[in-house]
Protein backbone atom coordinates (compact mmCIF):
# COMPACT_ATOMS: atom_id res chain seq x y z
CA UNK A 1 0.00 0.00 0.00
CA UNK A 2 1.16 3.54 -0.91
CA UNK A 3 1.38 5.53 2.19
CA UNK A 4 3.37 9.04 1.07
CA UNK A 5 3.09 10.22 -2.31
CA UNK A 6 4.87 13.32 -3.29
CA UNK A 7 4.10 14.88 -6.86
CA UNK A 8 6.16 17.67 -8.68
CA UNK A 9 7.19 19.26 -5.00
CA UNK A 10 8.45 22.76 -5.65
CA UNK A 11 9.74 25.19 -2.48
CA UNK A 12 10.64 28.32 -3.18
CA UNK A 13 11.99 31.29 -0.55
CA UNK A 14 12.69 34.32 -2.89
CA UNK A 15 15.02 33.30 -6.27
CA UNK A 16 16.03 30.32 -4.22
CA UNK A 17 14.78 27.12 -5.28
CA UNK A 18 15.43 24.86 -2.09
CA UNK A 19 12.85 21.84 -3.84
CA UNK A 20 12.30 21.56 -7.23
CA UNK A 21 9.95 19.48 -9.05
CA UNK A 22 10.39 16.45 -6.70
CA UNK A 23 8.18 13.52 -6.69
CA UNK A 24 8.63 10.15 -4.41
CA UNK A 25 6.45 7.50 -3.36
CA UNK A 26 6.71 5.41 0.19
CA UNK A 27 4.71 2.46 0.84
CA UNK A 28 3.43 1.47 4.05
CA UNK A 29 6.14 -0.03 6.59
CA UNK A 30 9.27 1.14 4.33
CA UNK A 31 12.27 2.57 5.56
CA UNK A 32 13.68 5.66 2.89
CA UNK A 33 16.96 6.91 3.52
CA UNK A 34 17.26 10.55 2.12
CA UNK A 35 20.50 12.09 1.65
CA UNK A 36 22.34 14.88 -0.06
CA UNK A 37 25.06 17.68 1.22
CA UNK A 38 24.16 20.47 3.00
CA UNK A 39 21.63 22.93 1.68
CA UNK A 40 20.21 19.95 -1.07
CA UNK A 41 16.82 20.75 0.00
CA UNK A 42 16.10 17.29 2.39
CA UNK A 43 14.92 19.33 5.89
CA UNK A 44 13.11 21.50 3.64
CA UNK A 45 11.31 19.07 2.19
CA UNK A 46 10.49 17.51 5.72
CA UNK A 47 9.04 20.87 6.70
CA UNK A 48 7.00 20.65 3.77
CA UNK A 49 5.62 17.39 4.33
CA UNK A 50 4.93 17.74 7.97
CA UNK A 51 2.98 21.32 6.93
CA UNK A 52 5.49 24.09 8.61
CA UNK A 53 6.11 25.17 4.94
CA UNK A 54 3.01 25.26 2.02
CA UNK A 55 5.16 24.25 -1.25
CA UNK A 56 4.56 26.60 -3.88
CA UNK A 57 3.93 24.24 -6.74
CA UNK A 58 2.81 20.19 -6.71
CA UNK A 59 0.65 17.74 -4.31
CA UNK A 60 1.20 15.54 -1.14
CA UNK A 61 -0.96 12.68 -0.53
CA UNK A 62 -1.12 10.90 2.52
CA UNK A 63 -3.05 7.35 2.56
CA UNK A 64 -4.21 9.22 -0.78
CA UNK A 65 -5.83 12.56 0.94
CA UNK A 66 -4.07 15.62 0.27
CA UNK A 67 -2.12 17.49 2.57
CA UNK A 68 -2.05 20.80 1.34
CA UNK A 69 -3.47 23.65 3.14
CA UNK A 70 -3.49 21.24 6.72
CA UNK A 71 -1.69 22.80 9.71
CA UNK A 72 1.32 20.99 11.41
CA UNK A 73 -1.06 19.66 13.93
CA UNK A 74 -3.48 18.37 11.76
CA UNK A 75 -1.15 16.43 9.87
CA UNK A 76 0.20 14.68 13.26
CA UNK A 77 -3.18 13.93 14.07
CA UNK A 78 -3.26 12.52 10.42
CA UNK A 79 -0.08 10.11 11.24
CA UNK A 80 2.86 12.22 10.21
CA UNK A 81 5.36 12.76 13.05
CA UNK A 82 8.72 14.63 12.47
CA UNK A 83 11.40 14.84 14.82
CA UNK A 84 14.40 17.82 14.61
CA UNK A 85 17.92 18.13 13.83
CA UNK A 86 18.06 20.58 16.82
CA UNK A 87 16.70 18.98 20.26
CA UNK A 88 13.99 20.75 21.56
CA UNK A 89 12.47 19.04 24.68
CA UNK A 90 10.22 21.26 26.89
CA UNK A 91 13.82 21.23 28.91
CA UNK A 92 11.56 22.25 32.51
CA UNK A 93 9.35 19.27 32.11
CA UNK A 94 10.41 15.86 32.88
CA UNK A 95 10.87 13.17 30.87
CA UNK A 96 7.71 11.04 31.34
CA UNK A 97 5.80 14.69 31.13
CA UNK A 98 7.43 15.13 27.26
CA UNK A 99 6.28 12.26 26.16
CA UNK A 100 3.00 12.14 28.21
CA UNK A 101 2.48 15.62 26.66
CA UNK A 102 2.65 13.80 23.08
CA UNK A 103 0.22 11.43 23.88
CA UNK A 104 -2.36 13.44 25.20
CA UNK A 105 -2.09 15.91 22.34
CA UNK A 106 -0.90 14.21 19.22
CA UNK A 107 -3.54 11.31 20.18
CA UNK A 108 -5.78 12.84 21.92
CA UNK A 109 -5.75 10.46 24.90
CA UNK A 110 -7.43 10.55 28.15
CA UNK A 111 -4.82 11.17 30.92
CA UNK A 112 -4.88 7.68 32.29
CA UNK A 113 -4.17 5.79 28.96
CA UNK A 114 -1.66 9.05 27.83
CA UNK A 115 0.46 8.25 31.46
CA UNK A 116 -0.13 4.03 30.34
CA UNK A 117 1.60 4.80 26.88
CA UNK A 118 4.17 7.11 27.72
CA UNK A 119 5.84 4.61 30.61
CA UNK A 120 5.63 1.85 27.90
CA UNK A 121 7.31 4.48 25.32
CA UNK A 122 9.99 5.13 27.70
CA UNK A 123 10.85 1.08 28.23
CA UNK A 124 10.70 1.06 24.57
CA UNK A 125 13.48 3.52 23.70
CA UNK A 126 15.43 2.75 26.75
CA UNK A 127 14.88 6.04 29.60
CA UNK A 128 12.59 4.80 31.66
CA UNK A 129 15.05 4.97 34.50
CA UNK A 130 15.16 8.79 33.43
CA UNK A 131 11.53 9.22 33.45
CA UNK A 132 11.87 11.57 36.58
CA UNK A 133 14.57 14.14 34.93
CA UNK A 134 14.32 17.13 33.40
CA UNK A 135 14.88 16.86 30.17
CA UNK A 136 17.31 19.77 29.83
CA UNK A 137 19.59 17.86 31.57
CA UNK A 138 19.56 14.73 29.95
CA UNK A 139 22.88 14.25 27.98
CA UNK A 140 22.30 14.31 23.97
CA UNK A 141 21.91 10.57 23.22
CA UNK A 142 19.28 10.42 25.63
CA UNK A 143 17.66 13.56 24.20
CA UNK A 144 17.76 11.61 20.67
CA UNK A 145 15.54 9.18 21.98
CA UNK A 146 13.43 11.20 23.87
CA UNK A 147 12.70 12.91 20.37
CA UNK A 148 12.29 9.24 19.33
CA UNK A 149 9.60 8.85 22.07
CA UNK A 150 7.52 11.65 21.73
CA UNK A 151 7.43 11.37 18.34
CA UNK A 152 6.17 7.74 18.65
CA UNK A 153 3.69 9.16 21.45
CA UNK A 154 1.27 10.61 18.69
CA UNK A 155 0.47 7.29 17.23
CA UNK A 156 2.58 8.15 13.93
CA UNK A 157 2.38 5.98 11.01
CA UNK A 158 4.78 8.04 9.51
CA UNK A 159 8.11 9.33 11.13
CA UNK A 160 10.48 12.00 9.55
CA UNK A 161 13.61 11.55 11.08
CA UNK A 162 15.74 14.54 11.22
CA UNK A 163 19.71 13.33 12.10
CA UNK A 164 18.73 11.77 14.48
CA UNK A 165 22.54 10.30 15.42
CA UNK A 166 23.77 13.52 15.14
CA UNK A 167 26.36 14.16 17.63
CA UNK A 168 26.83 10.78 18.87
CA UNK A 169 29.75 8.67 18.84
CA UNK A 170 30.03 5.53 17.18
CA UNK A 171 28.64 3.03 19.63
CA UNK A 172 25.95 5.37 20.13
CA UNK A 173 25.14 4.93 16.84
CA UNK A 174 24.86 1.36 16.80
CA UNK A 175 21.90 2.10 19.84
CA UNK A 176 20.15 4.40 17.88
CA UNK A 177 20.08 1.95 14.74
CA UNK A 178 18.83 -1.10 17.37
CA UNK A 179 16.20 1.03 18.74
CA UNK A 180 15.37 2.03 14.77
CA UNK A 181 15.27 -1.71 13.91
CA UNK A 182 12.67 -2.08 17.05
CA UNK A 183 10.49 0.98 15.35
CA UNK A 184 10.67 -0.69 12.18
CA UNK A 185 9.87 -4.33 12.92
CA UNK A 186 6.68 -2.64 14.58
CA UNK A 187 5.75 -1.49 10.84
CA UNK A 188 5.91 2.03 11.34
CA UNK A 189 7.16 3.74 7.77
CA UNK A 190 10.56 5.84 8.58
CA UNK A 191 12.12 8.77 6.31
CA UNK A 192 15.78 9.38 7.28
CA UNK A 193 17.25 12.03 7.05
CA UNK A 194 20.96 11.39 8.06
CA UNK A 195 25.65 12.01 7.12
CA UNK A 196 26.13 8.53 9.40
CA UNK A 197 26.21 6.91 5.59
CA UNK A 198 26.78 3.63 7.28
CA UNK A 199 23.96 4.12 9.48
CA UNK A 200 21.58 4.75 6.38
CA UNK A 201 23.26 2.03 3.92
CA UNK A 202 22.38 -0.64 6.80
CA UNK A 203 18.63 0.53 7.28
CA UNK A 204 17.19 1.42 4.26
CA UNK A 205 15.13 -0.10 1.60
CA UNK A 206 15.73 2.34 -0.52
CA UNK A 207 18.00 5.75 -1.01
CA UNK A 208 17.12 8.73 -2.76
CA UNK A 209 19.59 11.32 -3.23
CA UNK A 210 19.28 15.41 -3.62
CA UNK A 211 21.26 18.03 -4.36
CA UNK A 212 20.84 21.89 -5.34
CA UNK A 213 16.86 20.70 -4.64
CA UNK A 214 16.97 18.13 -6.89
CA UNK A 215 16.37 14.07 -6.74
CA UNK A 216 19.60 13.40 -8.67
CA UNK A 217 19.37 9.83 -7.99
CA UNK A 218 16.86 7.30 -6.45
CA UNK A 219 17.82 3.51 -5.58
CA UNK A 220 18.51 0.35 -3.54
CA UNK A 221 21.54 1.40 -1.28
CA UNK A 222 23.84 -0.61 -3.28
CA UNK A 223 22.70 1.26 -6.57
CA UNK A 224 22.99 4.52 -5.53
CA UNK A 225 26.57 3.99 -3.93
CA UNK A 226 27.59 3.28 -7.19
CA UNK A 227 26.08 5.86 -9.13
CA UNK A 228 28.86 7.78 -10.44
CA UNK A 229 26.92 11.01 -10.24
CA UNK A 230 25.98 10.67 -6.09
CA UNK A 231 30.38 9.98 -5.71
CA UNK A 232 30.63 13.29 -6.75
CA UNK A 233 28.43 15.07 -5.67
CA UNK A 234 28.28 14.05 -1.94
CA UNK A 235 29.58 10.32 -0.77
CA UNK A 236 33.53 10.74 -2.19
CA UNK A 237 35.56 7.90 -3.67
CA UNK A 238 35.33 5.86 -0.36
CA UNK A 239 31.94 4.89 -2.14
CA UNK A 240 33.86 4.27 -5.35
Amino acid sequence: MTLLECHRVTKRFGSLVAVRDLSLTLRSGETLGLIGPNGSGKTTLFNVISGIYSPDEGEILFRGKSLLHCSPHKICRKGVAKTSQTIQPFSEMTVFENVLVAALYGRNMAMEEAREEADRLLLFVGLYPLRGEPAGKIAVPYRRRLELGRALATGAELLLLDEVMAGLAPPEVEEALDLLEKVRSQGTTIILVEHVMRAVMKISERVVVLNHGLKIAEGTPEEVAEDPEVIQAYLGKRYA
